[in-house]
């Protein structure tokens, strides 16, 4: 077995290099997995293009597809997986036992949040031993804390690799939003989470979905992505009166339940809340990294508004994400769009924001294939 791996490494903002790293050596508390696929997540793009100094280099990636290839003794005892397994792993790197954990939300472990000096797969430096703590690369460290998912033979690594964006649009979406037959939903951006959560809110039974977006390209190839998956509506905001169309749509009653997946300014957030009937519900799924201006935080207790904000998925949901992709249900697969190689990274990365390719939704880095066709 070769101890070096090829990986793309983030070497400094909206700079990538492929680069041969060292193979950790196998140890009785963790593994390694030989990676098939890596989704490209839109927060990749907003480490790419801001990539903290204190981090150094990095290999982005975390949605991870692969095969254990080495395994500990400890490291199989805790995990119960076996060499050779089909999993899908999560960013998360759980300490296990803090309140949090225990309660089943280790999403929440302060362990699992790189702001306060937590691991994290894809957001994990080169200065961090062993290093190779991201998907875009032909092998990934297993730490002995990771959460896995077993994946079945069936389901192509391609479409694998959607676990984790669709198991965000159901956690978002059903285990948290609650939607359900009988209500509206509206989905504020046709970016991978709010297409995600279109698959979600049809299959909870939701009988109108409507999806918002802008008139660029990007959007209206998805948007015409939302209708494909089930929605019943879609609005270009830069035509049309969103507050308006949505008012006749319903009958004036407005959304049961508004998810605010929109990338970019606040104005969104406060349009989430004028979207939603009183005692509606509101989702709180794109993160701004700005504060709103003059926010009236009135309008929630005028409307008597339930307002959540999220963070990530359940193993709950990536559980039931992967159900959902094996059957293909409401044509889920349809959005894995676009593969790279591993030299095509950085175009992978670009094509996020319309720098690359055209029409892509969901694109896979194959980290075994230096360029795919």
């Amino acid at each position: 077995m070769s101890t070096t791996t090829r990986a793309a490494v983030a070497i400094s903002p909206g700079v990538t290099q492929i680069q041969e790293l060292a193979l950790p050596a196998a140890s009785d508390d963790a593994g390694l997995l030989a990676v098939s696929v890596t989704g490209v997540c839109g927060s990749d793009w907003a480490y790419y293009q801001n990539l903290p100094t204190s981090r150094g280099p990095l290999v982005l990636g975390h949605e991870t597809v692969g095969h254990v290839q080495q395994l500990g003794r400890l490291a199989a005892l805790k995990w119960g997986v076996q060499e050779g397994d089909y999993v899908v792993l999560e960013e998360y790197l759980p300490c296990g036992h803090c309140r949090y954990c225990r309660d089943g939300d280790f999403r929440l472990c302060d362990a699992t949040d790189w702001r306060l000096g937590g691991l994290r797969y894809g957001a994990t430096g080169l200065n961090v031993a062993p290093g190779l703590w991201g998907g875009y690369s032909q092998h990934q460290f297993l730490h002995l804390n990771t959460v896995f998912h077993r994946v079945p033979a069936t389901v192509k690594p391609v479409h694998a690799a959607l676990a984790l964006p669709i198991s965000n649009g159901i956690e978002w979406t059903y285990l948290q939003g609650g939607a359900g037959p009988g209500q509206c939903v509206v989905i504020q951006g046709p970016g991978q989470q709010g297409l995600a959560c279109v698959v979600a809110a049809r299959e909870a039974g939701v009988d109108k979905i409507i999806v918002t977006g802008l008139s660029t390209p990007t959007d209206q190839v998805r948007l015409r992505m939302a209708q494909q998956l089930g929605a019943d509506h879609v609005i270009d905001i830069d035509h049309h009166d969103l507050l308006e169309t949505v008012a006749d749509l319903t009958g004036g009653l407005m959304a049961d339940l508004v998810i605010d997946c929109a990338s970019g300014g606040t104005d969104s957030v406060t349009t989430a809340m004028q979207l939603a009937r009183k005692r509606g519900r509101v989702i709180l799924g794109g993160q701004k990294r700005q504060k709103i201006p003059h926010f009236d935080s009135d309008m929630i207790i005028a409307r008597f508004l339930n307002v959540k904000g999220m963070r990530g998925h359940s193993y709950e949901s990536v559980e039931l994400a992967i159900g959902l992709i094996a059957h293909n249900r409401h044509h889920v697969q349809a959005m894995s769009t676009h593969s790279f190689g591993l030299d095509h990274t950085d175009l992978a990365l670009r094509s996020l924001v319309g720098q690359g390719v055209e029409g892509a939704i969901h694109m896979t880095v194959h980290p075994q294939h230096a360029q795919l066709p």
